[in-house]
Order: structure tokens, then C-alpha cells, then sequence
């Protein structure tokens, strides 16, 4: 197989139009949209207009798609200049593909190209394998239906999203599907709900909330949080969640976010809520005069932010509406760039590290839609890199993806089946410090203006919270977990000494849990299993006369017998170490 076969995303591109090929054999009247490769996979989306498919429907649509890989058809490629292209999608009735090329004119291009596979022609960049043959039948798979609005706008009409995942071998697809399995058993919002640490409700979508046992493993992470920024010498702050119109048109905001902003009216003036903590930081700065000597400046704040997502994108503590961001803003002298990125990413590689996880780094450069000069980008990107390679980090480079105020380190975490999140960002600024026009009194006595680093570990902690839950399966290490020890009651006569026993946990400060109810033994034994509890204590008649414990470790069958002053050096050991 020669190496556009075996490239996924041109395998994946080519199953995109299989799929097409395919639906138009079975609905003939099928309009069509766009269908690209994308992560692990590819989709396609159709106007079925009023004729309904289901999920049901992908076993013959898959068939189909074998029996045209099966029959080997060559992908030809042509091209036709625009003005013909609108006509002839216009005459056969394919309005998003005439609405496409429309996009292209003015654009500029002159030409289009097509893909023509036996019968079926589509509107189609490439590039493609040669033929469907050299696909494997075996090595895709169609998932699921979704909706999906034209071109992401609620405005437009709602179409049919079919997706699909595709490997260049039945090995691959294989594992893929086996871990998409253990993903649906670490699935967050199963495990939440089980473990009662979070919900979510139709008076609120995408506004999570936490219970009591959310909010214990809530806490930790902040507590840990704030411990390793104090070490780093950050100062916190608190900015208000709703700010005047005027700031956000200053900041830029406005213009490259309105669309996912929520709004107000206070005193017949308009306000925001925030999206971005960064500007109410910035109005903290300003409030007083500031000296080179202070130096870097570093103001770090867990900022309640809100954002409008479209509600087919809503997904748990994934993607919200409403997350808390731990954003911090590094002030400082452009010779002191380097030293700050550099203990930023130690920063988060301790923090990461803590929590088990993996990560890559991935510079992004200059966005289409970017503010500030040439220069400034220019700057900005060598900076980072400069620091990416001193401090010897592996990375890849993102082109253009960078935010509309500077390019950006962001952190990939890697969970424990190997997936891909990303949460923590180092992003240099140089454009903010302009529009607000932010200084300080350098060393020969002028003005000059600071350069602004913006920067998170955690991302949205909400998310980070999804992504440790189905990293640890629910298994919270020791010092996150809402319960460190479960005791459980043989009897309602062992009731009082479970009590006893729990407060002085409780003096230790340890997280312990008594369950006393009326049900059996092994019924509070798979309970506290099923909420995995990293310890538990049955305490009958034998235990409650004896001055030493009996533990049982969460994952093991056995009993260990260990002295109750051990036991809690053991666990308080644990919880510092943060094991």
C-alpha cells in the first residue's frame, strides 16, 4: 500500500464519499452538504427533506458502501469553472453545494474540482485513494445519526449528520471500538450521577450542578491549586462577572466573540457577561501606577466566565455554558519572556504530573482573524518557541491557530485510555497591553508599555473535573476522593461504635462515611464498592472488641489488620503526598 493509502485522513476523506455514493443509491432525492475527514473518523450531512432515517438505517447504508468497495471504482478528478459549476448544481437542485461554490467566487477562484466515483459526482477538493478497492470492508464502521445545523448557525435549516470511523486496517478499527467501550464505562456523567458528585437539569442546560460529594473533590482542586501558585508567587484576584459593553468593544472582544456572549441592560447601558476573565484583570492593573521593579507582576484568578454554545455541542462538564477558568496574567519586561514560559510549563508539569496525566505541547501561530502587526506575531511566536526549546519540551506546530491576540503553548493532556484533552494554555500578548494602553516606569525614568502573558492549568475546571473523573474511572486517588473511608455496620447494636470509631477520623481529618442502614452485609459491601471507597471497615462483634482495624483496600478482597494509629499515618501520609 503506498502512503496516500495508508494516510488516515485520505482514507477517511474517501469513506466520506463512499457514504455519499452510498446514500444517493438508497435516497435518491438526498441533498448534500459537506463531508470531511476528521478525528478517528468522517461524517457527511444530508437534507433527507421530509423523508426520516433513524440509526436503524446505517446497517444498509454500510452494506451498500462494501458493495461499492468491493467493486473497485476509480476516483477521477476534473475540474469546471465556477460560473458552470453554480449552474449545473443549481439545475440539479444541490442548493448547499451552489452556496459552496458561491463562497469560492468570491473568494476569487476561477475553477472547481470534482470527484467522480462510477455514477456519483461530487463537489470535492481530494485528494482521494485511487480507487474504493483499496480501502479495507473491514476496517470502518458507521456510529451514529446526528443533527447538525448548516454551516453551525441555528438560523439555517437542521440536516442529517451521519458519522462514521475508518482505519487503514480491521486491527485498528478494533481497538478503536474497544476503547470507545472502556470510554462509555468511564463516561463521566454515568459515573457522576453514581456517585452523586454532579447533575445536570432542563431548567439549566449546560449549567452543572454540584453536589456535596462534588464539591469535596471541587475543593481539593483548588486547594491544590492555590498551594502551588502561592509557591509560584501569585497573587490572587476576583473581577466582576458582569462588565460594561465598552470594555469588551476596548478589548476585542466584541468583535471576535459577540456571538458567544450573553447580554444585559443595567440603567438603559449595555453589559456583558464575561466570557474571559482578562480585561477585568487588565482594569486591576490600571487602578494604580506601576515600576520595572515589580516586575514580573503575577495576578492569577478563578474566574467565573459564561459562554453560549449551541446545545447540540453540550456534553456534560465537557462543554458548558457556564465554567470556572483559572486564568492568570503574568506582567512583565520582554527580556524576562523566556523565564516566565519557561516556569509556567514547569508549573504545569508538576500540577499534571500530581494527577497522572500525560500531555503533548502544540505552538499556534497567527489566526486569519488576528490583531496587531506583523511584527508583534513575529515576536511573539519567536518567544515561545525560544522557550519551548531551552527548556527541551517536544512540540508540534499549529499553524494559524492561535488566538486573535497571540499565539499560544497549548497542553494536550493524555488520559489513562490514551485520549487527548485539551485544557491547560500559555498565550503572549502583546496587542492587549496597546488597546488598553497599560505602562509601566522603566528603569531610565519613562513610560513603556508591559508585555502580558495569559495563562491557565486547569482550562475550564469543569472540564478538567469530566476529564479526571474518567481518567481515574470515578477511583479518585486517596486525597480527591469525597470519601476516604467507608465504616460499615454489621448490626444496628454495632451502630454507636461505628460512630465513635468515625469522630475520630474526623479529628484526623479524615473523610469517613458510616453506613448504618438496615440492609444486609453484603448489600453495604458492594455499595461502597460500587462508590469506590479507597478503604473499608465491617465492623461486627469481633472488630468492635478489638483495639486493632481490619481494612479492606479498594480493588482487593483482602483483609489486612494494621494498629488505628498506623492506619492514620498511612492515610494522612497518602493525602500529603498527594499518592
Amino acid at each position: 500500500m503506498n502512503k496516500q493509502e495508508n494516510n488516515p485522513e485520505i482514507i477517511r476523506h474517501s469513506l466520506s464519499h463512499i457514504m455519499a455514493a452510498a446514500v444517493k443509491e438508497l435516497w435518491p432525492n438526498v441533498k448534500f452538504a459537506i463531508g470531511p475527514a476528521i478525528e478517528n473518523g468522517f461524517y457527511y450531512d444530508f437534507d433527507f427533506n421530509k423523508e426520516k432515517i433513524s440509526e436503524d438505517d446505517l446497517t444498509k447504508v454500510e452494506k451498500k458502501m462494501k458493495h461499492i468497495i468491493k467493486q473497485n471504482v476509480k476516483f477521477e478528478k476534473s475540474e469546471m469553472p465556477i460560473a458552470e459549476a453554480i449552474k449545473k448544481e443549481k439545475k440539479n437542485g444541490q442548493n448547499y453545494k451552489e452556496e459552496l461554490i458561491k463562497d469560492l467566487k468570491k473568494e476569487k477562484e476561477t475553477k472547481v474540482s470534482y470527484y467522480q466515483m462510477g455514477d456519483f459526482e461530487d463537489l470535492c477538493r481530494g485528494p482521494h485513494v485511487e480507487s474504493s478497492g483499496k480501502i479495507k470492508v473491514d476496517a470502518f464502521k458507521l456510529t451514529k445519526i446526528a443533527g447538525a445545523y448548516w454551516r453551525g448557525d441555528e438560523k439555517n435549516e437542521m440536516l442529517t449528520r451521519i458519522y462514521g470511523v475508518g482505519f487503514a486496517s480491521k486491527k485498528e478499527l478494533d481497538e478503536y471500538l474497544e476503547m470507545k467501550k472502556e470510554a462509555e464505562r468511564r463516561d463521566h456523567r454515568k459515573i457522576g450521577k453514581e456517585l452523586g458528585l454532579f447533575s445536570m437539569h432542563e431548567e439549566g442546560p449546560g449549567f452543572p450542578f454540584f453536589h456535596p460529594k462534588g464539591m469535596t473533590v471541587w475543593n481539593e482542586m483548588i486547594k491544590y491549586w492555590k498551594e502551588e501558585h502561592e509557591k509560584d508567587g501569585y497573587q490572587e484576584i476576583k473581577t466582576p462577572l458582569i462588565l460594561n459593553k465598552a470594555l469588551w468593544e476596548q478589548s476585542g472582544h466584541w468583535d471576535h466573540y459577540k456571538d458567544n456572549m450573553y447580554f444585559t441592560e443595567i440603567d438603559k447601558v449595555d453589559y456583558a457577561i464575561k466570557p474571559m476573565n482578562c480585561p477585568g484583570g487588565i482594569l486591576i492593573y490600571k487602578s494604580s501606577p506601576h515600576s520595572y521593579r515589580e516586575f514580573p507582576m503575577k495576578m492569577a484568578e478563578i474566574g467565573l466566565v459564561h459562554r453560549h454554545e449551541l446545545s447540540g455541542v453540550l456534553n456534560g462538564l465537557l462543554r458548558v455554558r457556564m465554567f470556572h477558568q483559572d486564568d492568570a496574567h503574568i506582567y512583565c519586561l520582554e527580556d524576562q519572556i523566556k523565564e516566565e514560559v519557561i516556569k509556567v510549563i514547569k508549573l504545569i508539569d508538576r500540577m499534571y504530573k500530581v494527577y497522572g496525566l500525560g500531555y503533548d505541547m502544540e505552538l499556534s501561530t497567527k489566526p486569519d482573524n488576528s490583531m496587531g502587526s506583523e511584527e508583534m506575531w513575529q515576536t511573539a511566536e519567536k518567544a515561545l518557541q525560544s522557550a519551548l526549546e531551552e527548556i527541551g519540551g517536544k512540540y508540534k506546530i499549529n499553524p494559524g491557530d492561535g488566538a486573535f491576540y497571540g499565539p499560544k503553548i497549548d497542553f494536550h493532556i493524555k488520559d489513562a485510555i490514551g485520549r487527548t484533552w485539551q485544557c491547560g494554555t500559555i498565550q503572549l500578548d502583546f496587542t492587549m497591553p496597546e488597546r488598553f494602553k497599560l505602562s509601566y516606569t522603566a528603569q531610565d525614568g519613562k513610560e513603556k508599555q508591559p508585555v502580558m502573558i495569559h495563562r491557565t492549568v486547569y482550562g475550564a475546571l469543569e472540564r478538567f473535573m469530566g476529564v479526571l473523573i474518567e481518567h481515574f474511572a470515578g477511583a479518585f486517588p486517596i486525597w480527591l476522593s469525597p470519601v476516604q473511608v467507608k465504616i460499615i455496620a454489621v448490626s444496628e447494636k454495632h451502630n454507636k461504635h461505628c460512630q465513635e470509631l468515625a469522630e475520630e477520623f474526623k479529628k484526623e481529618d479524615i473523610r469517613i462515611e458510616v453506613d448504618s442502614s438496615d440492609e444486609t452485609v453484603g448489600n453495604k459491601i458492594r455499595k461502597a464498592i460500587a462508590e469506590k471507597t479507597p478503604y473499608m471497615l465491617v465492623i461486627g462483634d469481633k472488630e468492635a472488641s478489638s483495639d486493632k482495624l481490619q481494612i479492606r483496600d479498594r480493588g482487593s478482597e483482602k483483609i489486612r489488620e494494621i494498629s488505628k494509629d498506623k492506619f492514620f499515618n498511612e492515610i494522612k501520609d497518602k493525602i500529603e503526598k498527594k499518592n
